[in-house]
């Protein structure tokens, strides 16, 4: 559950929070669901009113919940404090003893889980929780590879979630090395091989070069580029290397920013859903315009539909009332 004081409102000046309900997987898994795709989501969450809440906001996109548990542990919460202008965003964990990070492995048969899907997609957030997501996710990976299903790699590390003795650089790679696409850019190359690749075109190049040596499993590489212009004013590009080939997106402008939470994931889900429907260079475009998109809506989830994504992908940015 996200928290955050209404409007651009500092937390020291505000007597009220508005709540979210989010997290990067369920972030992508709603953005496709709302995209109409078949989407399962596996979590746990507090076995209380606020975990049923949570699960009630789940099935609302029609995603599949029979792999949520409950445990006593509280729900996972973050703060944040939304940035305009010049005044940059903030954010504050509280999750290191939440629900999630209490999830049993041992509970979760992956094999049905996975049964009849095409694609499982993780970020870096889960294994940095606590031992027990890593666990829970390492296994997820090892039976995917197994059932020959593709695996989309966000690694997202967040330096102050990793807590509990284990290395994110090393856990990241480790998993990294099971997945086939990987989505990011220099600097999540960099975080998980420990390199230091510059963040132009030639770098991007090199950078993906090395990690597919390092990870042979990787065969398309996406990155999604962000170019802050101030915290209200953003560009967007996508960028990708695929069989030695280079290509990427147009930049597209958005301002002004209604919420940057959940673009990277917003980005995610469009890839995913352009990679089932298109070829690998339109996918890009669409996860590109989806990330845009985002940008102009409040909470963690891209509400956008394919068609909303196709018509920004098209060039129809002018903000026109639709009648």
């Amino acid at each position: 559950m996200r928290l955050s004081p209404p409007g651009n409102r500092t937390m020291k000046q505000s007597h009220e929070m508005e709540f979210f309900f989010g997290g990067t997987e369920l972030n992508v898994a709603a953005s496709l669901a709302t995209m109409r795709c078949s989407v399962k989501h596996v979590s746990c969450v507090s076995d209380d009113f606020v975990g049923e809440s949570a699960l009630s906001f789940i099935k609302s996109f029609g995603i599949d919940t029979a792999f949520i548990t409950k445990n006593e542990h509280p729900l996972g919460l973050y703060f944040l404090e939304a940035g305009a202008s010049v005044r940059a965003s903030r954010i504050a964990y509280n999750r290191l003893n939440g629900s999630f990070a209490n999830i049993k492995p041992e509970q979760i048969n992956w094999e049905e889980v996975l049964e009849g899907h095409q694609y499982f997609h993780w970020t870096g957030i889960s294994p940095g929780i606590s031992r027990a997501a890593y666990e829970s996710l390492r296994e997820a990976l090892k039976t995917a590879r197994e059932m020959e299903i593709e695996i989309t790699a966000d690694p997202a590390y967040r330096s102050n979630l990793w807590k509990y003795g284990k290395s994110g650089q090393e856990v990241l790679k480790e998993l990294v090395s099971y997945s086939t696409i990987f989505i990011g850019g220099v600097n999540e190359i960099n975080e998980v091989l420990g390199t230091q690749f510059s963040s132009d075109k030639e770098g991007f190049i090199q950078a993906s070069e090395e990690l597919q040596r390092q990870c042979p499993s990787i065969h398309k590489i996406f990155d999604k580029i962000r170019i802050g212009v101030t915290a209200s004013a953003q560009k967007t590009q996508g960028r990708a290397l695929i069989n030695g080939n280079y290509f990427e997106t147009d930049l597209l402008e958005v301002n002004p920013v209604v919420d940057r939470i959940g673009t990277g994931d917003a980005f995610a889900a469009g890839l995913i859903y352009g990679l089932i429907h298109f070829d690998d260079e339109k996918a890009l475009n669409f996860a590109n315009a989806a990330c845009a998109i985002k940008h102009t809506i409040l909470g963690d989830i891209n509400y956008s539909s394919a068609e909303d994504i196709l018509e920004v992908m098209h060039g129809d940015s002018g903000g026109r009332i639709k009648r």
